[in-house]
Formats: structure tokens, sequence, C-alpha cells
């Protein structure tokens, strides 16, 4: 089965198609809704065939529907029939939940994507537990998100910001008990090295992890 892989983030939209190398992007943006992500994925995928799709949503998905409109992209995703619109069978899934799933070796994972936000998920011995740990107070009346996402980095500057990224890290470690952790998003680049126990992440894990969900009888996420 060839499975079109539609990652969709805060400033890009990236796709794949389970049997080609190609990846292909167009931007997104804080006004993006979900008829403009569908038909610039159409136009982006013209030329590929694909028997179904896998959507990696920024934002809570819980048993593959979509729980609550985005925070960085436009409006209209909640209830969204993106399955009718594309024609073909579609599950939908945290984006962070599916680089997860793409980075997964087994046992207890977390995964931190350092990104416009916080992604994060953990994978328990198969089991997929997207989260939203990200939202929870850190300090001075603001959230982990708030820091270690861009804004923080942009505020903080790239030194403050990977010692607050180190002390994220190191809370949720304790708190989770992860067998390892998986640093991904684009920013986890911009750390001159990684916190102890950690591996980096590929965001083309993404792709790997939207083939990998249709491995599993049904969308538990």
């Amino acid at each position: 089965m060839k499975i079109l892989v539609i990652d969709v983030g805060g400033t890009n939209i990236k796709i794949k198609v389970s049997d080609h190398p190609e990846v292909r992007k167009l931007p997104s943006g804080p006004t993006l809704t979900a008829q403009e992500m569908v038909d610039g994925v159409k136009l982006l995928a013209q030329g590929w065939e694909f028997d179904a799709v896998t959507i990696g949503y920024p934002g809570p998905v819980i048993s593959g529907k979509i729980t609550k409109e985005p925070v960085n992209l436009g409006r209209g995703w909640l209830g969204y029939d993106f399955a009718g619109a594309f024609g073909k069978p579609t599950r939908i899934i945290n984006d962070a939940a599916m680089q997860a799933l793409g980075s997964y070796q087994g046992g207890r994972m977390l995964f931190l994507g350092l990104g416009t936000g916080l992604g994060n998920c953990m994978i328990l011995d198969g089991v997929i537990a997207p989260m939203e740990l990200g939202h929870l107070p850190y300090k001075k009346g603001k959230t982990f998100e708030d820091y270690v996402g861009n804004n923080g980095l942009k505020q903080l500057g790239r030194r403050k910001w990977q010692a607050i990224v180190f002390d994220v890290v190191e809370r949720l470690r304790a708190a989770l008990l992860p067998d390892y952790i998986v640093l991904g998003g684009g920013n986890v680049k911009k750390l001159d090295e990684l916190p102890p126990g950690c591996r980096q992440g590929d965001n083309d894990n993404a792709f790997i992890g939207g083939v990998r969900l249709w491995e599993f009888p049904e969308v538990g996420n």
C-alpha cells in the first residue's frame, strides 16, 4: 500500500509518498485553514499515486480525531472530513507522535520535539501515548513550551535557552522514567550538545512514523 504522509508544521507542510524518496513542501503559517492545506497538498502531490493518507497534526488527537483547533495555524480543522476531501482512507495522529513512532526502537521512549512549541509523546512497549506536557507550568507563570519553544529561544538567546532545555529534559526524565529520550524538531540542531542519555531524532522520521501507523489495527492515538 502506498501512503501519502503529510507533516503539518507551523512554518511548512511537508509531504512524501512511502515508495518515493522525494520530499515536497509548501509554506503554512498562522492563517492556514484545513481546506487550504488540502488544496495545497493536492496540487503539490500531482503526479504521485497513493492508496491512503496519514496526517501529522500539530495539536491534540484522540482516537484518530482532532480535538482542538491548532494554536499556530488558521481555523476549520476540528471536524473537517479529510478522508472525504482526499478521497482516500485517512488516519490522523499528533505530529510529535508521528515523529516519535518513526524514531521508536522499543521499550519506554520519551520523544520531545523542539520547534514552534514543545512536541511530546511517549511510546510504552509499543503503545502510543501522545501528551501535552508543553502546556504544564514551568516558571514565572509560563509553561515549558514558553521557554523551550521558538519564543523562548528568541527571548532567552541560544545559550540560556540550551540550559533551559537541559533542565526541562531532566525534569521530565525524573517524572516519566523513560528508558531513553529522543530529541527531535527543527531546533535540536541548535544545541551545542545533547543532554545526557538523549539521542538526536530526524524530522524525516515523521514519514517513517506515518507509514508505520498503518501497521496498527486501530488508530489508538
